[in-house]
């Protein structure tokens, strides 16, 4: 395999004679996942923001932590492990192919930083802010935390002057967008395989899974048998993309069956979701008193929007937020939702299958002295695919 060479991309080493002047601008944290993770001096001062620290106030499992009570981690330890592992991924690129791929400390910073600022765009409790509640305020919404993470970037360097080089910015902007269909990015790109470290578009294999799947099913107090380090120890460029060993068929398919299990089991646990919907419900009803959907457009008034806002209407005196602070009540008194029923679809009928909505489910009731009607019902219709839809990600 060959031993790390270090050269000019790597971070201070504790040995004697080793380059200690980056170490000394830089400064580590101890990760549960990770162990310690060294924070270089460009991102340190993207860290050092009001508008990243907001992340140490956004749960990354929204609010799942209400079934698993051990799930508090916040979207802030998630961006730094993913700063960590980008970094670690370009390393050891460099280490075993650096000649031939021309991989300099230009490249490993942009990694970096893509890493470090790719989710710093989510909103309240995370997925659920722009895929349930956003839609229901906002007809025809296409806004999307990616597309904000780009804004905030931009607003972060220009309020805090952070000294940046711009082609370095555009980059790592780029690579946040690379797996969106907002992406521009062009297939004959210089030095593609480094815009599928962070976000993969193309075969869905990336650091953000790698950490987000460990620290998760850690938090859950679940197991995860899927290795991330076998891969980024064996993997080689090759035309341009990322490529692993065949022998790692195993693990890498371990990877999606990991995320798919992880949505089945938490991520869309009924009691979640139920949970969810009514907070989803609350906001909706605090939206126009609030203006909380005003707030995804201007990156300067976005940052102040965090997983607080519950609170915010939970204590609130005014008779608008009334109704939304009675939904809340009943959170936290556990009158949850009710789960009634599930239905998995047949493989061979997924093509042709509709979705289903409230109406659909009070037009075949029967008819008995108890009639429900259409807002008496919540539908949720969830596909849970190993990331490439119906396509065997392995054959991609």
């Amino acid at each position: 395999m060959g031993a790390y060479c270090n050269e000019d991309l790597s971070l201070p080493v504790y040995a004697a004679g080793a380059p200690t002047n980056e170490l000394r601008f830089s400064k580590h944290v101890y990760d549960n996942v990770h162990a310690n993770i060294y924070l270089d001096p460009l991102c340190l001062k993207f860290i050092d923001t009001e508008q990243f620290q907001r992340l140490r106030e956004l749960k990354q499992l929204g609010v799942t932590n209400m079934v698993y009570p051990g799930a508090v981690h916040s979207r802030f330890e998630h961006s730094l492990g993913v700063y960590w592992l980008a970094g670690e991924t370009v390393q050891r690129l460099k280490t075993f192919q650096g000649a031939e791929l021309d991989i300099d400390s230009f490249d490993l910073q942009t990694v970096r930083l893509a890493g470090l600022l790719h989710d710093i765009g989510h909103g309240p409790f995370s997925h659920m802010f722009e895929r349930e509640f956003l839609p229901k305020v906002i007809s025809g919404c296409d806004w999307s935390h990616e597309s904000m993470s780009v804004k905030m970037i931009d607003h972060i360097v220009e309020t805090h002057h952070i000294d940046v080089n711009p082609e370095m910015l555009k980059r790592a902007k780029d690579m946040i967008l690379a797996s969106t269909e907002s992406s521009q990015l062009k297939s004959n790109v210089e030095k593609r395989f480094l815009y599928d470290i962070v976000a993969n578009g193309r075969n869905g294999i990336d650091v953000d899974k790698f950490d987000y799947l460990v620290r998760d099913s850690r938090a859950c107090g679940l197991g995860c048998n899927f290795q991330f380090q076998r891969l980024t120890e064996t993997m080689r460029v090759m035309d341009n993309e990322i490529c692993y060993r065949a022998k790692e068929y195993r693990n890498v398919h371990k990877l999606f069956a990991t995320r798919a299990d992880l949505h089945r089991t938490v991520y869309t646990h009924p009691k979640v979701k139920a949970i969810e919907l009514m907070i989803v419900d609350a906001m909706v009803k605090a939206n126009d008193f609030l203006g909380i959907s005003s707030f995804i457009d201007d990156p300067s008034q976005y940052w102040k929007l965090d997983d607080s806002i519950l609170k915010a209407i939970e204590i609130a005196p005014d008779a608008e937020l009334a109704e939304a602070r009675e939904i809340i009540l009943r959170i936290r008194r556990r009158q949850l939702y009710q789960f009634c029923n599930e239905y998995a679809v047949p493989k061979d009928k997924i093509d042709h299958f509709k979705a289903v909505t409230a109406q659909d489910i009070i037009c075949s009731q029967k008819h008995t002295s108890l009639t429900l009607k259409e807002e008496d019902i919540a539908v949720t219709n969830v596909k849970i695919d190993l990331a490439r839809g119906r396509e065997n990600p392995l054959e991609w």
